[in-house]
């Protein structure tokens, strides 16, 4: 601001969001205790200078020069026509290019001419900004930098820039161009020393849109011409309200009046603000143009699930057939206790009508027999429906949750999370009626060595059954209280064994059925049977633990080649975005990311070939 002897002028800044701001009339400031009049004029009328500071390095490449070239190309369409325009570039050494002018043509050659080398003397570049904009006037300077100062010391570089910045009151808008060699807390500290702010922009269409904004934001500036009450001296509190396109703000600040009632040219900074009650980011913030388009994603994404449980709210279709087979199935459960309807939990009627959609989805699907023949391996009190409900909130969840755990743009996380929600309850459901199935394998041979001894002892195959059914541990126990009560409902024995060993995929208990059925149909003694069956079954497992032995250090190199790139990459994500960026920022990352993916999944494929030998 500018003090005089009867007024105070200077230039109020807005950060509108995407679609610009005018100030409302009737803005009032307060001058200490003192009210003042207040009047507002279209900033044209005032000296406004923007410098261009841009990183010329060789980290910026042929590809980063032509980003900027196209948001310089941006800005000056965008900016207003009086503001004056310079350019200072920073790679080995920082210099001027074009001093300020309203020639945009001469702007746009200055900048199409530069190009990508050396090191990056960033501090002297902010130096030298600072110089070229002198000290009359509303000045700012937009900074895209996409590395870290390499030229001089670090500690006096970065305490001299800063002091430059704040010492004129320039305000400083900070583009930050993602590459590896980024230095954040410089940027930050060139942000906050000039009241500015900082977007990290990933990609063309974000420094493109980041250089728009900033010409907007001097779109929406506003000279403000204060009427200064008598006799104020020395530090005085200014404080000034008002509206912005219906939007309120406020500003506080201070203004020296000097000791005396001369007039006193003062440069102070010059007010911004960021207008609330529901305006939208300014593209100079961490809000993206991307994150943007990721929450309105998100919003659909909510959308579309709040529908889903809505229609199935208003689903008439009622079935009764789920509650049949539930019913079957509590009856052979051997000690199970019976439950009335009336004391079971009753589950809310979204719930209900969200498990009968799923209901009628799965039984569309040609595989539901086999999922459910996994949960049944797995001992899941699941129903298809409560299935399909439980992956749809799993893929919603993990959508949703991933993008705001890892540091990378939505359009990658996004899908990510699509995958990982809709494989990962498969892969758990797999590992678990695994872990089960191999457990029933290991019991098996116990199981049929009992078996024999019970039938040596004179009782006959479903006494032998029953024992077993009530004093074996799980998942056999389990198992075989299942096939004696298909058998008490009508089921011949065989049959019931022979859905039990498909139940339980298990190549042991298709051997043991044969085994009994055979017998069955030529005679012979069963115990013995069973006996050279459990011997065989016990030697062949004890093959297969040594073939499991031998390959161990295969397997275990396997795992250890797929998980540390992908932890290590993840580990990265998180302490330095900046430098795994590259991998999505860059065309050759993406490829490179693509490929990486790609080999890694040949790779198990063909470890996973090598150790797994068939017994």
């Amino acid at each position: 601001m500018t003090i005089g002897r009867d007024n105070v002028t200077g230039v109020l800044t807005l950060r509108p969001g995407g679609q610009g701001a005018t100030v409302d009339p009737g803005m009032t400031a307060m001058l200490g205790d003192t009210l003042a009049p207040v009047s507002a004029t279209p900033a044209a009328r005032a000296q406004r200078t923007t410098v261009l500071l841009i990183d010329t390095s060789g980290s910026m490449g042929t590809s980063g020069m032509t980003t900027v070239r196209g948001a310089v190309k941006d800005f000056l369409a965008s900016a207003p026509a009086d503001v004056k325009v310079g350019v200072v570039s920073f790679g080995n050494t920082a210099g001027p290019e074009v001093a300020p002018t309203n020639d945009r043509a001469a702007v746009q050659r200055a900048v199409d001419a530069l190009r990508a080398d050396g090191n990056t003397a960033l501090f002297s570049g902010v130096t030298e900004a600072v110089k070229m904009l002198g000290p009359d006037g509303d000045r700012s300077i937009v900074l895209l930098s996409d590395g870290k100062n390499t030229v001089g010391d670090r500690a006096p570089g970065l305490a001299a820039s800063v002091k430059a910045l704040t010492s004129s009151q320039v305000r400083v808008e900070v583009v930050r161009f993602t590459t590896g060699e980024n230095d954040p807390a410089a940027l930050a500290a060139f942000a906050r020393a000039g009241g500015g702010s900082v977007v990290q922009a990933t990609d063309t269409a974000a420094v493109r849109t980041a250089f728009q904004t900033a010409a907007k934001v001097l779109d929406s500036q506003v000279q403000l011409d204060i009427t200064r009450p008598p006799g104020l001296t020395g530090i005085v509190p200014f404080t000034l309200k008002g509206t912005a396109t219906g939007r309120p703000f406020l500003v506080k600040s201070s203004i020296n009046f000097g000791s005396g009632g001369v007039a006193l040219p003062s440069p102070r900074p010059t007010p911004v603000v960021t207008l609330d009650s529901g305006a939208a980011p300014t593209a100079l913030t961490r809000a993206s143009a991307g994150t943007s388009t990721f929450l309105i994603a998100a919003l659909v994404t909510l959308f579309v699930g709040v529908l889903v449980l809505t229609l199935a709210v208003l689903n008439p279709f009622r079935s009764r057939r789920h509650d049949r087979v539930a019913e079957v199935e509590l009856y052979t459960m051997a000690g199970a206790t019976r439950i009335s309807r009336h004391e079971e939990a009753a589950p809310s009627a979204v719930a209900q009508s969200a498990v009968r959609l799923g209901d009628r989805v799965m039984a569309q699907r040609e595989s539901t027999s086999h999922t459910m023949r996994l949960i049944q391996r797995a001992d899941l009190p699941l129903r298809a429906g409560e299935w399909f409900v439980l992956r749809v909130v799993a893929v919603i969840v993990t959508s949703l949750m991933l993008p705001f755990l890892l540091p990378m743009p939505w359009w990658l996380t996004f899908p990510l999370g699509l995958v990982l929600g809709y494989a990962l309850p498969a892969m758990v459901l797999r590992f678990l009626a695994a872990r089960r199935a191999k457990k029933f394998e290991g019991m098996l041979p116990d199981v049929l060595m009992l078996v024999a001894t019970t039938l040596a002892s004179g009782f006959s195959l479903n006494q032998a059954l029953d024992a077993i059914a009530r004093d074996a541990a799980e998942p056999a126990g389990k198992e075989f209280s299942r096939a004696l009560a298909e058998t008490r409902i009508g089921a011949d024995v065989s049959d019931a064994l022979d859905n039990m060993s498909l139940r339980m995929d298990s190549e042991s208990m298709r051997w043991t059925t044969m085994a009994i059925r055979i017998q069955r149909d030529v005679g012979g003694n069963l115990a013995d049977t069973l006996r050279t069956t459990a011997h065989t079954l016990r030697e062949r497992e004890s093959l297969k633990r040594q073939v499991n032995a031998l390959s161990a250090e295969g397997r275990l190199s396997a795992y250890i080649l797929i998980a540390l790139p992908i932890l290590l990459f993840l580990y990265m994500a998180w302490s330095n975005p900046e430098y795994t960026s590259l991998l999505w920022t860059r065309s050759v990352g993406i490829v490179m990311l693509v490929g990486s993916g790609i080999s890694m999944v040949i790779g198990y494929l063909w470890m996973r070939k090598i150790v797994q030998i068939e017994v």
